[in-house]
């Protein structure tokens, strides 16, 4: 992600983590009563950023401790969060209503949001190499093609 890279050069320190793998590890840190060291360790970094949030579909305790980190950075330390939804999909991401609520307030105050409406990167990626091998199969094809007739 261009914006960790250009803080981390800038002299910030950025941790960049899929917020599954994150979620999990906050969840085994709970489980042996150490989420507030856990969270004390990742207040190291200036900014974390959570790729693909609205993936994960999450329950009741894994959303608890995803909402205690943003509570806990809340107007303190940095969160960048990408998601594939808009906000009015997010019940799909916090079964509780009321922690989605809490949850996007906490984010979008004091917040630059980006919508990027635009085709994935990866998506056009796979697309481009498709195309490519079409072009290339149908060259090989005419060549073969031209080949018979001259020959």
């Amino acid at each position: 992600m261009a914006i960790g890279h250009a803080l981390i050069d800038a002299g910030y320190r950025v941790l960049f983590t899929r917020t599954s793998e994150l979620v999990q590890k906050l969840q085994a840190a709970r489980r042996s009563p150490q989420l507030p060291s856990v969270l004390a360790k990742l207040d190291r970094f200036d900014l974390i950023i959570l790729d693909d949030l609205s993936y994960a579909r999450k329950d009741q305790a894994e959303t608890s401790v995803l909402f205690e980190l943003i509570a806990e950075r809340y107007e303190r330390r940095s969160l960048l969060i990408t998601a594939n939804q808009p906000f009015s999909g997010w019940n799909d991401v916090f079964p509780d209503p009321g922690m989605t609520v809490a949850a996007i307030d906490r984010l979008v105050h004091h917040s630059t949001i980006f919508e990027m409406n635009v085709e994935s990167y990866r998506r056009r990626t796979v697309s481009d190499k498709q195309n490519s091998r079409r072009r290339q199969s149908s060259g090989d094809n005419q060549q073969q093609g031209a080949t018979t007739m001259t020959g």
